[in-house]
């Protein structure tokens, strides 16, 4: 458990580092016109950048918004053309639960985004950690979550030569910080976390490794994962049958890729004819 003293100190470390060094010029932070926060921005912007690095999270993040500028406009898309505009970030069922959610809050809420973690959690694709995210970000309130940079920075600053680091431990030393903020506000305090995690992730290395929820990665050169994308980028283009397609990825996996593609409602099959949700 942190001490009272060491919290303080930790705090002007954190702030001194993100004075100097936050990326504020993030297209997902950038307040509206009004000085408010957009919630529809920070939840696609939070589905992007899972498992996803930043440099290649902005220029999607932006294709994204232009063609689809808020819930309304994502909730009457076909499922087709928001995995096209996805293509090459991966991960591709997050697209689909971001078009589901907007289609969900059209439906049930009228298109007005919900504010409480309670209603978040309803969303299709949307955790504990999503919503507490779009709680700190749109709503500066001081909620809870944890993810690979807080845990790499609170691991650096309170738990140093331990290993099978509980999130309960983090969550403990995480509300004690919380407590104590001062210049930081929630929302700032947040943005600090990922800019300094990041910074230690590329100077120290990945002390997530010390964490009870680490989980190596699996490679994706070679993998199912990759296959998937392939088979996305090329149903983007056009449509194929489902023999053709057979043939241009030459690989013994794709007839139960491409099941699970259409199990996952995906990818769908006209008359044989392979082709996008």
């Amino acid at each position: 458990m942190a001490k009272q003293d060491s919290i303080g100190s930790f705090l002007e470390i954190l702030e001194l580092y993100y004075r100097a060094h936050g990326r504020s010029d993030m297209l997902w932070r950038q307040p509206e016109s009004d000085g408010t926060h957009e919630p529809y921005k920070i939840l696609v912007s939070e589905l992007m950048l899972q498992q996803t690095q930043v440099a290649r999270v902005t220029p999607k993040f932006s294709a994204f918004i232009d063609i689809f500028p808020d819930v309304a406009a994502l909730a009457k898309a076909q499922l087709g053309d928001v995995l096209k505009l996805w293509s090459g970030l991966g991960y591709n069922r997050r697209a689909k639960f971001l078009w589901q959610s907007a289609r969900y809050i059209v439906d049930n809420y009228s298109g007005t985004f919900p504010s409480t973690q309670k209603e978040l959690l309803r969303l299709p694709g949307v955790g504990p950690n999503t919503a507490g995210a779009i709680l700190a970000y749109t709503y500066d309130h001081p909620t809870i979550y944890i993810e690979t940079n807080i845990r790499t920075v609170i691991i650096h600053h309170f738990f140093q030569d331990r290993t099978g680091i509980a999130d309960a431990d983090i969550r403990e030393v995480m509300e004690k910080i919380l407590g104590q903020l001062d210049d930081l506000t929630p929302r700032e305090f947040y943005w600090a976390l990922m800019d300094y995690g990041s910074h230690l992730k590329s100077t120290v290395g990945n002390l997530n490794k010390a964490s009870k929820s680490y989980a190596k990665q699996s490679a994706f050169a070679g993998s199912r994962r990759q296959l998937r994308g392939q088979i996305i980028r090329l149903l983007s283009v056009g449509s194929y049958s489902f023999a053709e397609l057979l043939i241009v990825l030459d690989d013994d996996r794709a007839e139960s890729v491409l099941i699970d593609l259409e199990s996952d409602q995906l990818i769908r099959r006209d008359n044989n004819i392979l082709m996008l949700a």
